[in-house]
């Protein structure tokens, strides 16, 4: 018999894509799952949407509202799969990605995490293609290289820890991955298995909304050790930062000089038309 999966889905005021996502859940290939939805505080409409939901194995949890990482742990602590899926309550997965990312950890006991092409869309429309890398702790150091909505042994939550419940404005998938790369490696299927709704209440809209160089701040120090061990590199990483907030400074400068020249010529170019129209 194949492995169990525990599917994950956090929920907050999400009722009006809850069932598309739970669909996606029950519609995987793979033939042993079983679905924890974490109703993360969520409104009355949403509530009585999740109440509709049914399935052979499925598991409600409700608690007060307390932030994407607790939700997950949450479900984290009443899963019973080896292996455990995240999925976000308004995206959804295409029904193979399972069958195709379950063998992948089964076969490869250097691989923690398996992720995916992911199509970005709003409103139906698609945005583009999100390709991340994988690979190990050198791709996550400044940036995270893959989804959030993963499918993870349970094995690196027993040994490296769960999501940082003090992260509650982003990036707290980045920063939990930084600490299992340095012992598993992500692995990518290269292929659009997964949609991921972009709206102004998006997780990763609210960690730039919120200076995410405070966020980054709070992850540096937390791991203050391994950015010293690649000292070289998070130099690196600043100078480049540095260079290219100096480039868009001189870019908005441009725009602001234009549209002031732009201001200034409007009246004399006004005149020069009247001047025309009277010699005319």
């Amino acid at each position: 018999m194949s492995l169990l999966v525990s599917i994950i889905i956090p929920c907050h005021n999400d009722y009006m894509f809850i069932m598309e996502a739970f669909a996606s859940a029950v519609n995987q290939t793979y033939d042993n799952t079983e679905i924890i939805i974490v109703d993360d505080g969520s409104n009355a409409i949403t509530k009585q949407s999740i109440s509709k939901l049914k399935h052979d194995n499925l598991k409600i949890i409700t608690q007060e509202n307390q932030g994407l990482s607790a939700a997950r742990n949450a479900g984290i602590k009443s899963s019973r799969g080896q292996y455990l899926l995240f999925l976000d309550s308004d995206d959804y997965f295409e029904t193979t990605f399972l069958e195709k990312a379950v063998p992948i950890l089964q076969k490869n006991n250097n691989v923690g995490v398996v992720t995916c092409y992911c199509r970005r869309f709003r409103e139906g429309k698609t945005i583009d293609i999100f390709k991340p890398a994988g690979g190990d702790i050198t791709n996550f150091l400044f940036k995270t290289s893959s989804l959030a909505t993963t499918l993870i042994r349970r094995e690196c939550f027993n040994v490296v820890g769960m999501y940082d419940e003090k992260m509650k404005n982003g990036y707290e998938d980045w920063e939990f991955y930084i600490r299992l790369t340095q012992k598993w490696n992500v692995h990518v299927i290269r292929e659009v298995l997964y949609n991921y709704r972009q709206s102004d209440s998006s997780m990763r809209l609210n960690a730039l909304r919120n200076h995410d160089k405070n966020i980054k701040a709070y992850i540096f120090k937390k791991h203050e050790k391994l950015y010293k061990l690649h000292f070289d590199k998070f130099i690196h990483y600043f100078l480049s930062e540095q260079e290219s907030l100096n480039s868009n400074i001189e870019r908005q400068r441009k725009k602001i000089d234009f549209k002031l020249g732009e201001l200034i010529l409007k009246p004399f170019r006004a005149i020069k038309r009247l001047f025309m129209k009277i010699n005319n």
